[in-house]
């Protein structure tokens, strides 16, 4: 469809002189119609706001808390790698809510389907739909909420941004949402455990005042099975009962607190991230501060090196019996001028105390009238052990996203082999599919 542009005589204009032949006196008074055969650039179109992630591997997002489901479009899924749905439930086990007592009471099975992208248990390398179903919804428990602000909740921020919202639950705001992150995260861990060997693990290290002591977790052999081995989803158990007591004695006044989520990933392949807006510590800390109730990011050493002299915090090289270039100490956390160094990537995320519970609070209704709010509803007293699968989910969608782009630029010709490596030593040999 062509656009057009109309031009008019100026007002005050006087009227051409009676010398002027009839062609420019037409010309004069009459409409001059152009016409732009349309030509939008790339870059000028708009995507979805806010609701899709990545580059080679895109998720997009889609759903509320109290409305039909939740679900979202995985786009960009290498083909012929087998998959099915028992391969994403896990992880959206481990995030559902009603798992334990210190979780959110909401009884959810979050069970998934795959509506396309698979066949015959493989991908397709077609677009994968996955839905998950809203089964047990309240949206009673929400009617105070549909006149008043709940404090240092995004209730208020979305009138202003949207000038309408979803009450209920608090519609995209709702960390059930994150449903449509973690069942790409996980098909996002099976192409990097498969590929090259990399890992993504999380687990909890703080809850309030219960700080996990530096070192108390060797990285190199922690498994799912330690974290997975407490409702905390903390592997040392001596901690893990400390942090369920303290969340036992705010659930039971009604009141929440926070914590931190460590997350490492093992055997990343070197080069991942590219300079410089692009850095693999931006694209990581982009990604998991998108999860709701994140405060704070920090990568290796993090703000404690900041009391660190240059000497003691760099980390030195050497080479190791297999000829490869390590360093002594990680306090890069496995990232040096925005790319991966093979070292461990550790990180660590800082979730604020759930913003809704049930002690009075003041606030203020949408006509601005100020007045005590009790908000009802179902919520986690402590967000940080459903937020681990969060965390890997995020961490996993930005390797793999990076791994495309790496293969992509500097691995589609033959790599220098004095400098560089392989992506995968090996081609990568994946399970049966449990169809």
């Amino acid at each position: 469809m062509a656009s057009s542009i109309t031009s008019k005589p100026f007002l005050g204009a006087t009227k051409p002189s009676s010398y002027l032949s009839s062609d420019l006196q037409r010309l004069s008074f009459s409409s001059i119609h152009i016409s732009i055969r349309p030509r939008i650039h790339k870059k000028l179109q708009i995507q979805a706001a806010g609701s899709t992630f990545g580059n080679y591997f895109r998720v997009t997002t889609s759903g509320e808390s109290h409305g039909g489901g939740v679900g979202c479009i995985v786009d960009g899924c290498p083909p012929r790698i087998p998959l099915s749905e028992a391969d994403l439930q896990v992880d959206l086990d481990r995030r559902r809510p009603g798992q334990s007592r210190i979780t959110t009471p909401r009884k959810e099975t979050d069970t998934c389907r795959i509506y396309s992208g698979v066949s015959e248990g493989v991908t397709t390398g077609t677009p994968i739909h996955v839905f998950v179903p809203n089964t047990d919804q309240r949206g009673h428990d929400y009617k105070e909420m549909s006149i008043a602000y709940r404090p240092s909740h995004a209730d208020a921020t979305y009138d202003m941004k949207y000038g309408v919202r979803a009450v209920q639950g608090g519609g995209r705001s709702s960390a059930r949402e994150t449903i449509g992150r973690v069942a790409p995260g996980a098909i996002a861990k099976k192409i990097l455990k498969q590929f090259s060997g990399t890992e993504v693990l999380a687990y909890v290290s703080q809850v309030h005042q219960v700080v996990l002591p530096d070192g108390s977790v060797d990285h190199d052999t922690v498994t799912l099975d330690q974290i997975e081995s407490n409702i905390v989803r903390c592997p040392n158990p001596e901690y893990a009962e400390k942090m369920i007591a303290a969340i036992d004695a705010v659930r039971t006044r009604g009141d929440s607190i926070g914590g931190v989520v460590t997350c490492i990933v093992r055997n990343a392949p070197r080069g991942l991230g590219s300079p410089v807006f692009d850095k693999l510590e931006a694209e990581l800390a982009k990604a998991v501060m998108s999860l709701p109730a994140t405060k704070g990011f920090e990568l290796g050493s993090g703000f404690a090196g900041t009391f660190l002299t240059g000497s003691e915090h760099n980390d030195e090289f050497f080479t190791d019996e297999h000829g490869r270039i390590r360093t002594r100490t990680n306090r890069s956390g496995g990232i040096q001028g925005g790319i991966s160094n093979g070292e461990i990537i550790k990180m660590r995320v800082a979730f604020k105390p759930t913003a809704t519970i049930a002690k009075k609070q003041q606030t203020v209704t949408r006509e601005k009238k100020e007045i005590e709010l009790i908000a009802r509803g179902r919520h986690d007293p402590c967000v940080v052990p459903r937020a681990v699968p969060m965390v890997e989910a995020m961490v996993a969608l930005v390797l793999a996203d990076q791994l495309m782009a790496q293969y992509a630029q500097c691995n589609l010709f033959p790599i220098n082999p004095e400098l560089q490596e392989p992506l995968s030593l090996n081609f990568p040999r994946f399970e049966p599919a449990n169809i």
